[in-house]
């Protein structure tokens, strides 16, 4: 089952909560009980001994203004009102004398003939019926008297375990009630828990798993600032980012699909038909060139792979070097001179200084500065002039690309650095280009801790500028 251990976590603390109060409740009332009877036991006890000791005792003895069993009787009364218990006088033969529940003349010369102080052992309380004298529980204290060193009788004073009981009962509807409270703020903290807590991961698992299963557009309705929102909030940034990064996936197994199949196509039609003899032994030369020049683009195409993959596994190790840039620049422009020459586009340089070092990699700055020119040629007019730039600012070389050509559209400046995005007007002019040469050249700077950047307007040209650490000169 979903859930089972939150469901066993709930039954588990209402079960604990349950057994917890009935166990409280059962020895809390015993507890309870005891300390109550043992308080007050003891405070009767001393009551006893008090009223032994300053009102019955001088009735035993020869003096003339002994206390008369009509002044104890009086003064049992009064502190039977006090005490809500019964006080009673008996001799040491077990005669009831004195009773504060009854008149002297009510019961004359009861006598209690099974009544044994030993009975007590060592406590000086006992509770029961009393030899049967009353009908409910009471506790019983009893003192003895003593004059000239014998006992003459005993004090004895009773309360029913009613009241006692009572007592009891109040104490414990008060600890009852503490503990419902504490049950109830317990169980809302539970719930804020609930809320607050297992829901959001509730659904926070609901949302991994739907990502499991390629679910990408699914997010978690929880806000908040706290951990588990910012979690939240992580899970939908992530969700995001593979979801783009499957929709990058897809896209690129479709451009890289389209252009692996185009030339693959061409060769296999032309090999066809030269093989079936369409095209005759004379033309065949013509048609092998336009293999050749296929097959060079499918590993134009396929180096540019490799290379954009070495730095998506960050296995591309530069090797920094300190050299001249305008040398480079220069080297660079004397590989496309035949293209220049034969299509009237000029290359003019301008250099800040007459050397100009940096710190890169040379090998991949020379590949960035081809890409460049080579798009830069591609793309520009016949009769049209192009201009590369170096300039020192702030420690660092800003190298500039610019050309008079077609322009970008604005729409796609910020698609220009995706992998495979041609421009309409791309595809349409040049057939040859795999839409790879501009990633690669911005995953190189950026790989050198460097920005590249793109200014264009369609009709009029287009410049990229990137920037490389400047290196002085020793």
């Amino acid at each position: 089952m979903k859930h089972s251990l939150y469901l066993k976590f709930i039954l588990i603390y209402l079960v604990f909560g349950l057994l917890g109060f009935l166990v409280i409740a059962t020895f809390s009332s015993r507890m309870t009980l005891n300390y109550l009877t043992s308080q007050e036991s003891e405070s009767l006890y001393r009551e006893a001994n008090y009223i032994s000791t300053n009102f019955v005792r001088s009735y035993y003895s020869d003096s003339p203004n002994a206390s008369s069993l009509e002044d104890i009787h009086t003064h049992f009364q009064a502190l039977d009102t006090y005490l809500n218990a019964s006080i009673w006088l008996l001799n040491a033969d077990g005669t009831l004398l004195v009773n504060s529940d009854a008149s002297l003349s009510e019961n004359p010369d009861t006598v209690i003939e099974e009544f044994d102080p030993t009975d007590m052992g060592s406590s000086y309380y006992v509770i029961g019926n009393f030899y049967g004298l009353f009908e409910e529980e009471t506790l019983t204290v009893v003192t003895p008297i003593t004059y000239n060193f014998r006992p003459r009788g005993y004090v004895l004073i009773h309360m029913p375990m009613s009241l006692l009981y009572e007592k009891r009962d109040g104490i414990l509807n008060v600890s009852y009630l503490t503990l419902l409270l504490i049950f109830a703020l317990s169980l809302m903290i539970l719930a804020v828990f609930t809320f607050t807590v297992y829901r959001p991961l509730k659904k926070i698992t609901e949302a991994a798993r739907q990502y499991a299963q390629g679910n990408f557009k699914y997010q978690p309705e929880i806000y908040g600032e706290d951990e588990i929102g910012q979690l939240a909030a992580t899970l939908n940034y992530m969700a995001h980012e593979l979801n783009e990064t499957d929709e990058y996936q897809k896209k690129f197994v479709a451009n890289i699909s389209h252009d692996f199949r185009s030339p693959l196509t061409s060769i296999k039609g032309y090999v066809e038909a030269m093989l079936d003899g369409t095209i005759p032994p004379e033309m065949q030369e013509k048609y092998l060139n336009i293999v050749l020049m296929e097959t060079e683009r499918l590993n134009k195409l396929t180096s540019g792979l490799l290379t954009l993959n070495s730095f998506d596994t960050k296995k591309n190790r530069l090797d920094i070097t300190d050299f001249d840039i305008n040398t480079v620049i220069k080297n660079t422009v004397s590989s496309f001179e035949g293209r220049c020459t034969e299509r009237h586009i000029s290359i003019e340089l301008l250099f800040d200084a007459k050397e100009q070092f940096v710190s890169a990699d040379i090998g991949k700055i020379q590949q960035v500065l081809y890409n460049l020119l080579d798009n830069a040629i591609k793309f520009s007019p016949n009769d049209s002039q192009i201009t590369i730039e170096t300039t020192l600012r702030h420690e660092k070389v800003f190298i500039s690309v610019k050309d008079q050509g077609i322009g970008i559209p604005r729409d796609s400046m910020k698609k220009i650095w995706e992998r495979f995005y041609k421009t309409d007007t791309s595809r349409g002019k040049d057939k040859k280009g795999t839409g790879l040469g501009l990633s690669i050249v911005k995953e190189i700077i950026t790989s050198h801790g460097e920005h590249i950047n793109a200014i264009s307007t369609e009709g009029v040209g287009t410049e990229f500028i990137f920037t490389l650490p400047h290196v002085h000169e020793e």
